[in-house]
């Protein structure tokens, strides 16, 4: 049996670009599609921070150390330029690959898309003390 994981992830990355009559979907740096291990022509599921919106696409290729994160097409109707947004790619994995599974997240300087760091592993999410007697 497979199952779907996490490949790579694009933390926090600005939108650059809308296009409404360019051809093709999602326009990214090939610099940062190199590093992340994302594919021309792979499927993307974009979130967007700024507005909730969320939907799948799929990627091609931008000018090399551009910064380019573009939305084209019917995708341009998803974002506004400075928009932060995250940018998914997902695989399936066989029982037997799950333990040495590493995904690329690839995170970018603040106000930026200049990759800053990538690791393979997201922090434990611990729970709040909430104080309601304030």
């Amino acid at each position: 049996m497979r199952s779907n994981f996490l490949k790579s992830k694009l933390h926090r990355i600005k939108l650059t670009d809308v296009h409404i009559d360019y051809e093709g979907s999602c326009a990214i740096d090939e610099t940062i599609l190199n590093a992340s291990d994302i594919c021309e022509y792979e499927m993307l599921h974009i979130y967007n921070l700024a507005n909730g919106n969320r939907f799948t696409t799929y990627a091609i290729k931008a000018e090399k150390d551009s910064g380019i994160v573009s939305f084209n097409g019917a995708a341009a109707f998803q974002g506004k330029v400075n928009d932060l947004i995250i940018i998914c790619t997902y695989t399936q994995l066989e029982a037997s690959e799950i333990k040495s599974h590493k995904p690329k997240l690839v995170h970018f300087k603040k106000n930026e898309n200049t990759i800053d760091f990538i690791k393979s592993t997201i922090p434990l999410q611990k729970a709040k003390i909430v104080n309601y007697n304030v």
